[in-house]
């Protein structure tokens, strides 16, 4: 009968509750009319309107990376801590959920003890136990949507942390792409800076037999050696380089350096992707960008908690009930000695100083204005690096054209030097510059390859490509 009526007078309450604070209403960013249209970079043949694919890493075609980028997904130490920050959020969300249901508490006690003897009949023992054993229920009636205002904050910060731990997922895929890359375009550039040295030890060896018959002088020697050892020094610099990328690459799969498979730094060929690039558009970027929905889900979030902090200007009414018993000994306690009960409602209310509940009003709308700036700057910086990486990646393959020719050129020159020095045609300071002017072109062109491997990288970073796989 107590509990019924409690369920009932609940339910009555319930029937008229209402929320107080704004409901929420997803934000149209300022930008929004210009935002979802195309890209003002997307015009170059090296890119395509076709939608982004999840694992753009596989457009690569290498079964080495396949494999590293998936151990990196399950295994990379910022993608634990993002999956645990999930369940934080969520194990908060179904605290706030479990304000909705009633709360009980049992509670027993005893204790041994001496009463005065005026508190005792005549020829009563004064020493005796005292068992006590009580039942508590509570149940809060969410009259002004306090509860409801609660749980709907704690259900923006647990998608809120879910997006997180996808722009998490997006920045992994995409620095273990970036250090194979750059292992791979350091094994490259070793092999053109080695094939360079080669060269330069012919002239070298060419030089001194020269020497040898008087057909060059010591100074001839003296500069092409100079050449080739200036060439040679760039070699353990590239061979850091690559060593660090590996190391890198461990990290990022969760492996310590020793345990990094060796295949992963078996490719000597830059990673790069021959076919244009599928970019979509702006409105699919807005939908796909991870932390542009966490800040939504902030902004969610903090708009609830205007309602929890409105609700503090009304009445908190608890509806309760206990029933418990006492006797000197467990037996009188559970053997149908006397029981007390007692049931009620509790009525709290900050009145009339309503001032810290304003306060806190205050508080929470400058929290929302802020989430809601931040929505605004994710959307405008998500366009920002989506523009600057299409544009910077246009550019970098106009770079490389302009390199290869440059380098085929220099190519030609040292070839038609070689040939009028082995005439006795040519100057020896004509024949150095060829040779010096063309060590630097294949170098300089080996560098830009593996730069396309990064603007191509970063373009697919800020995509936001990898988290939905």
């Amino acid at each position: 009968m107590i509990l019924r009526n409690i369920l009932t007078a609940a339910s009555a309450l319930a029937l008229a509750a209402c929320a107080v604070g704004p409901n929420y209403a997803e934000p149209k960013s300022a930008s929004a009319p210009v935002a979802t249209g195309p890209f003002v970079s997307a015009n170059s043949p090296a890119v395509s309107l076709a939608p982004v694919a999840g694992d753009w890493w596989r457009l690569y075609d290498d079964p080495v990376l396949d494999g590293l980028v998936a151990d990196a997904l399950a295994s990379n130490t910022d993608v634990r801590v993002a999956v645990a920050n999930i369940a934080r959020a969520r194990a908060s969300l179904r605290g706030a959920r479990a304000d909705r249901l009633p709360q009980g508490e049992i509670g027993a006690g005893a204790n041994y003890g001496r009463s005065p003897e005026g508190q005792r009949l005549p020829n009563a023992d004064r020493e005796d136990w005292a068992v006590d054993v009580g039942l508590n229920v509570s149940y809060e009636v969410d009259l002004f949507g306090r509860v409801s205002r609660s749980i709907e904050a704690a259900r923006g910060d647990t998608a809120a942390a879910e997006a997180n731990a996808d722009a998490v997922r997006v920045i992994v895929a995409a620095d273990t792409t970036q250090a194979y890359a750059d292992a791979a375009s350091g094994a490259a550039r070793l092999d053109v800076a080695r094939r360079i040295v080669g060269l330069l030890d012919q002239q070298v060896k060419l030089t001194q037999r020269r020497k040898d018959v008087g057909m060059a002088t010591g100074l001839d020697l003296a500069r092409i050696t100079t050449l080739r050892d200036q060439r040679s020094a760039d070699i353990p610099s590239i061979e850091a380089e690559r060593q660090a990328a590996l190391f890198r690459l461990a990290t990022l799969t969760g492996r310590a350096p020793a345990a990094l498979p060796a295949i992963a730094g078996d490719r000597n060929i830059s990673l790069e992707i021959t076919d244009p690039i599928p970019v979509g558009d702006g409105a699919a970027l807005l939908k796909r960008r991870p932390d542009i929905r966490a800040a939504e889900r902030r902004l969610a979030a903090d708009t609830a908690r205007i309602g929890v902090a409105t609700a503090d200007l009304y009445p908190r009414i608890t509806l309760g009930g206990s029933a418990g018993s006492t006797g000197s000994g467990f037996g009188d306690v559970f053997g149908g000695g006397p029981i007390r009960w007692l049931l009620g409602p509790l009525l709290n209310w900050a009145f009339p100083n309503q001032e810290p509940a304003r306060a806190r009003i205050a508080a929470a709308e400058a929290d929302t204005q802020a989430s809601l700036a931040e929505f605004d700057g994710t959307v405008l910086r998500a366009l920002e690096e989506t523009e600057t990486a299409l544009s910077s990646y246009a550019r970098s393959l106009e770079q490389r054209q302009a390199l290869r020719a440059a380098r085929d050129q220099s190519e030609r020159a040292a070839r038609i030097v070689r040939a009028k020095r082995e005439e006795g045609a040519s100057e020896s300071f004509e024949w150095l510059d060829a040779e010096r002017t063309f060590a630097e072109a294949e170098a300089t062109l080996a560098e830009q390859d593996g730069q396309i491997s990064r603007r191509q990288i970063a373009l697919f970073r800020a995509l936001a490509g990898g988290w939905s796989s």
